[in-house]
């Protein structure tokens, strides 16, 4: 036997195991679940990736020329000789600019990364609503986000807005962890989460910020001067995972980086607060193709009618309302069946109800903005609600069912009503968001609504069945209705997965009637009584085959330059004034490109532009960034983008753009290009003006072009 040792030294005491709500283990089929989610998702958002080719040539040209050059890469260029930036920060072009220095310049590897974010998304949304509400709740949560319309139309494009959902959901995940005991690390990982979610679409990142802050100075479990103090340090966290680019940018010599697209004077901080910032609210946006109404809940204008029913338009409601309704009720029946618990004696209610706080006041305060705001709006801007909407679901539902049994017996039916109001209330609308699109798919409305109601009738019947027949008749209604509430959003999913996209005007689903000049509406070319071959979807949307277009051919149109859009009495004259003509769905060859697409560029153009290619700065110039980016992914030269993205962007000046000529470091100028509205200054159409009247023309196939080294006469 052995003695017992004369001194044991003292043994660390373990740290405290951190506080979090006491649930039921996960059941066996939780993990399998996830996995088949997510399975599921990715082959959703990678099915036919390449289709779409380039997708918004806008972006896909920066990523390119961030692909050849780390500077482009850091400052979010247009072209690898650093003309001008795109107008945005550049963080959501740094996953894609990466994927292609490893593997090339393609479709795939420009959009693989966006898919991705989205299986990462439908997983964050899982794990933060499974945390509080279990298994079953994360995966109809996720499910519900993976088959949201604009969500899957959007992880498959290479638009920001994947990366700014993605790091939304993180923000909120990371801000419910933080209530649960107030680690401060948890509320630190929000902020930065926030600031850099800035730096992909500047102030739409901070759009949640107040309700969320709100919430925890209110609700965390800590005293009111440790909650302030904390949130002090998150908004540190917030301002220099922002800040340091921003600094950086400002303090550049602003003669030796690139022009900031999308401003006026050259200032990062300008496009932040005006064209990106409140110009979107109030409308005011200095060198936009046509802003909307003025401000107040009547206004309208180019970007539709505001008001609290935007999102339910024709034109909106099939990409995101689907689910709405049902989100709007699940939120106050779960807040209202939560409202009394209190943290000391029920910490996981406490924590539920901190939830739908959090989750409803990101959908409200988002909700409200959409809705009201006057200026440029995009139907797939809508994306920001997808997780919030979802979230909510799977959180409401599951809370009810749960509830079906509760005492007194009179909860439980009100638990069992509320229910069957919401599966009755969404069989309902989807009717409606089915019905506008009245030659598409026509049964599927008539058995959504009728198998909506029937699950409704049941659930209100047999809801609170506990065993045998009862039970087996209340897990069959709800199973009715679940799948009647999703069956539209999964058409109009598989309907977008299997569509290619392109352009910078896209919208998820088949074609509806009454979109475009209803509210929340606009009238970009391409939509109804375009040419054939184009999809008349509601906001002009571009969508078909692109056939035998190269990558980074562009379908659809653009506007007249100073033509707001919405005016749709002038469209086929727009479309003849854009020359190029459009054939069968997408732009014949030509060099006349647009504001929301760019053009097909033939072969005999590009080895016209990429002959003696290395001897220029620039292979060519051309008006706006639609344009040029198509002629700059065609060659993978840099191709000057004159005034930005809209072509109103006073860069380069006239006298600048003289001095490049003069250096022999432009080659050619793409003539027929878009002149846009030319902002404060002009420059567009001065530059085009003197180019047509000193240099040579040259005309391939149908493009003109004028070679900026054999002046006239």
């Amino acid at each position: 036997m052995t003695a017992p040792p004369l001194y044991e030294a003292p043994r660390a005491e373990a740290p405290p195991e951190p506080r979090t709500p006491e649930r039921p283990g996960d059941p066996r089929w939780a993990r399998p679940g996830l996995l088949l989610l997510l399975a599921v998702t990715a082959v959703l958002y990678l099915w036919d990736l390449g289709a779409s080719g380039y997708a918004n040539s806008f972006y896909s040209a920066a990523v390119q020329a961030g692909s050849e050059s780390w500077k482009a890469f850091f400052f979010g260029s247009s072209d690898a000789a650093n003309s001008i930036t795109v107008d945005k920060p550049p963080a959501a072009l740094w996953p894609m600019g990466l994927s292609v220095r490893l593997f090339g310049l393609g479709a795939w590897q420009i959009l693989v990364p966006q898919a991705l974010m989205g299986v990462a998304t439908v997983g964050v949304l899982y794990a933060a609503v499974r945390r509080r509400f279990g298994a079953g709740a994360g995966l109809l949560a996720g499910a519900v986000l993976a088959v949201t319309p604009v969500a899957a139309l959007m992880f498959r494009f290479n638009n920001p807005d994947a990366l700014l959902c993605l790091l939304m959901v993180c923000a909120i995940a990371c801000v419910l962890r933080a209530l649960e005991d107030a680690r401060t690390k948890w509320l630190v990982l929000a902020g930065l989460c926030f600031g850099f979610a800035f730096l992909v679409k500047t102030l739409q990142a901070w759009l949640i910020l107040p309700p969320l802050a709100l919430v925890y100075l209110l609700c965390a479990p800590t005293t009111v001067r440790r909650r302030i103090g904390q949130t002090l340090l998150a908004g540190l966290a917030l301002v220099v995972s922002a800040g340091w680019w921003v600094a950086i940018v400002e303090l550049w010599p602003a003669s030796s980086r690139p022009y900031i697209g999308g401003s006026q004077n050259n200032s990062f901080l300008e496009l932040t607060f005006g064209y990106n910032g409140l110009g979107r609210i109030n409308g005011n946006e200095t060198g936009s193709v046509g802003g909307g109404g003025g401000p107040g809940g009547g206004g309208g204008g180019g970007w539709g009618e505001t008001g609290i029913t935007r999102l339910f338009s024709s034109d909106m409601g099939g990409q995101i309302s689907w689910l709405l309704p049902a989100a709007f009720v699940l939120l106050i029946a779960g807040l209202a069946v939560l409202w009394r618990a209190r943290r000391a004696t029920d910490a996981l209610a406490a924590q539920q109800r901190n939830a739908f706080w959090v989750w409803g006041g990101a959908l409200l305060m988002t909700f409200a903005t959409f809705s009201f705001m006057s200026g440029i709006f995009h139907q797939y801007y809508n994306i920001a609600l997808a997780p919030y909407i979802a979230a909510l679901v799977g959180m409401g539902a599951t809370l009810l069912w749960q509830r079906r049994h509760a005492r007194p017996a009179g909860a439980a039916t009100v638990a069992t009503a509320v229910l069957a109001l919401t599966v009755a209330a969404t069989a309902v609308w989807s009717y409606v968001l089915l019905d506008r699109s009245a030659t598409w798919l026509p049964w599927l409305r008539w058995t959504v609504l009728v198998g909506g109601l029937f699950a409704a009738v049941a659930l209100a019947v047999f809801g609170r069945g506990t065993a045998g027949a009862g039970r087996r008749l209340a897990v069959g209604a709800a199973g009715l209705g679940l799948a009647t509430s999703l069956a539209g959003p999964v058409a109009y999913t598989l309907n977008t997965v299997t569509t290619p996209h392109t352009g910078s005007i896209i919208t998820a689903g088949p074609s509806v009637s009454g979109g475009m000049g209803g509210p929340g509406g606009m009238r970009p070319p391409g939509g109804q009584g375009g040419p054939p071959g184009m999809r008349g979807g509601p906001g002009g949307t571009s969508k078909g085959r692109l056939g035998n277009a190269q990558p980074g051919g562009q379908l659809g149109g653009g506007f007249r330059p100073g033509t707001p859009p919405g005016v749709g009495k002038n469209q086929q004259a727009s479309r003849g004034a854009m020359g190029g003509g459009e054939r069968g769905g997408r732009r014949g060859g030509g060099g006349m490109g647009g504001l929301l697409n760019g053009a097909q560029v033939s072969a005999e153009v590009k080895a016209k532009l990429l002959a003696d290619a290395d001897e220029y700065t620039w292979v060519a110039a051309s008006i706006g960034s639609q344009n040029a980016a198509s002629y700059q992914l065609a060659t993978e030269k840099p191709v000057m983008a004159v005034g930005g993205f809209n072509g109103s962007d006073p860069s380069p000046t006239l006298k600048r753009f003289q001095q490049y000529v003069k250096a022999g470091k432009i080659h050619y100028f793409l003539g027929g290009s878009m002149g846009g509205p030319g902002g404060n200054s002009g420059t567009s159409s001065k530059i085009t003006s003197w180019v047509a009247k000193n240099y040579a023309k040259v005309t391939v196939g149908s493009t003109t072009l004028y070679d900026l080294t054999s002046p006239k006469g």
